[in-house]
Formats: C-alpha cells, structure tokens, sequence
C-alpha cells in the first residue's frame, strides 16, 4: 500500500466529488452517490471473495489498506457524502466534503512526513495543526471566517478524536456547525 499516494487519490476524488455535487441538480447528484455505493459494494464483495477485476483488483492492491474490506475508505466517503445531501443543502455538503478531503489527506500526509509529537491513537499535533490550517484557510474562500475557523477546529477534533471512520465522521460534523452557523 502506498498511503501518501492513497491521500492524494483521496483529495482529488473527494474534490472532485464535492465540485460535483454541487454544480449538479440534488436529485441527480443523490441517484449518482446511491449507484456509486450498490456499485462499490458489488465489487467489494467480488474482491473480498477472491475474484480479480482487471484494473480495479490492482487499483485496491496499489492503494487499499491491509486487512480491510476492499475499497471500504471510497465506500464510507459515497456513504458520509450521501448521507449529508440527504439532510443538508447541496451547498453545505461541498462544504463538508471539502472539510473532509483536504482534512483527512492533510493530517495523514504531514503526519507521514512530519509528525514527531504523538497525542492521540497515534495522531500527531504537527499533522493536526497542518490540517486544522490548511482548512481553515481553503473554507475562508467559501465561508464567513467565524465559520471557517469553528468549523475546521471541530472537524480536526472530530477526525482526531472520533473512533469510527473519518469518512462518516469528518463531513456529518463540519455539515452540522455550518448549518448552525449558516
């Protein structure tokens, strides 16, 4: 597994993902989350079952963690996506989804690279602050800057924090401050 190349992979197609909803009419947008997701899990319980899928068998070997279910971080991102489109605007949802990519990708490059000061389930305060930053910094283009900063230092708590998956996690709660504070 090569896990800078996994982050990368996870902010482009989680921006991607984002820009597409938004720009999308919602419905459309919700029927593409719910193919996706019946798609991925088809192929997952493929993989899981020993078939080989010709580019998608050495995409999960290149990129997927060891000793998960196959592509189960890109199933938990479709699945926090549709989750927050189904109970918040499309707008909020790129937002949270934005707050995730550039989050998660962040924190686990700059921890690879630069985390030294262990505080949390072997999460490092260097990867955190750089992710916290890096958020704060993107939402200010998108959002009023109170929002911006509240919403990047709950998200990095939560993704720092949280027991379960940041995929779910991360984009629920960034959706929640913003729409409270938006």
């Amino acid at each position: 597994m090569n896990e800078p190349l996994r982050k990368v992979v996870h902010l482009i197609f989680g921006l991607a993902i984002a820009s597409f909803i938004l720009i999308s009419e919602r419905e459309l947008a919700l029927y593409a989350l719910v193919l996706a997701l019946f798609a991925g899990f088809i192929l997952s319980d493929a993989l899981s079952r020993g078939y080989k899928i010709p580019v998608v068998s050495t995409l999960i070997a290149t990129m997927e963690r060891r000793d998960v279910m196959p592509g189960k971080g890109a199933l938990f991102f479709a699945l926090g996506a549709l989750f927050c489109l189904t109970f918040f605007s499309k707008e909020v949802t790129f937002v949270g989804l934005v707050v995730l990519s550039l989050l998660d990708s962040i924190t686990t490059l700059v921890g690879l690279r630069f985390g030294r000061t262990r505080i949390y389930n072997q999460k490092s305060i260097e990867a955190t602050l750089a992710g916290f930053l890096v958020t704060t910094v993107a939402l200010l283009f998108l959002v009023p800057q109170g929002a911006a900063l509240l919403t990047a230092a709950v998200a990095a708590f939560a993704e720092l924090l949280s027991p379960v998956d940041d995929n779910l996690i991360v984009p629920v709660v960034a959706c929640v401050i913003l729409t409270v504070l938006l």
